[in-house]
C-alpha cells in the first residue's frame, strides 16, 4: 500500500489517509482481509507523528473500513454498503453529489451529516 501525504494541502494528515485509505478499499487494491501496516510503521514511512496515523486508523475503524485486532494488527473489512439498505447507500451518493456540486468538501459534509444525525 502507497499512501502519500501532502503537507501543503488544507486537508489534515490524518484525513488525507483516511481518504486514500477508503479509495484504496473502494476501487479494490485494497482488498478485505488485508493487513494494514502498523501506526508507528506507517508514521515513519510518512514522517508524521504516531497519534496522526492512529487518529486516521480510528476513524477508518468507526466508519467500518476496518477492524483493529490488537496484536494481529489492523485489516481492511468487505464495504460496509454490501450490509446497508439501498436507501441509505442511495442517500449517501445523492448527499455526496449535491456537496461535490457546491464545492463542499468532505469534512464539511460529514459534519453536515453529523448535524442532521
Amino acid at each position: 500500500m502507497i499512501l502519500g501525504i501532502d503537507p501543503a494541502a488544507p486537508t489534515p494528515a490524518y484525513e488525507q489517509i483516511r481518504n486514500q485509505v477508503v479509495a484504496a478499499i473502494a476501487d479494490g487494491s485494497l482488498r478485505p482481509g488485508t493487513r494494514l501496516p502498523t501506526v508507528r510503521q506507517l508514521a515513519g514511512d510518512l514522517g508524521l507523528a504516531a497519534n496522526t496515523v492512529a487518529r486516521a486508523f480510528r476513524e477508518l475503524e468507526t466508519e467500518g473500513h476496518v477492524a483493529t485486532r490488537g496484536r494481529n494488527g489492523t485489516v481492511v473489512l468487505a464495504p460496509r454498503h454490501e450490509a446497508v439498505g439501498d436507501e441509505v447507500v442511495a442517500a449517501a451518493l445523492l448527499l455526496a453529489r449535491a456537496a461535490q456540486r457546491h464545492d463542499v468538501d468532505l469534512s464539511a459534509a460529514i459534519g453536515i451529516l453529523r448535524q442532521a444525525w
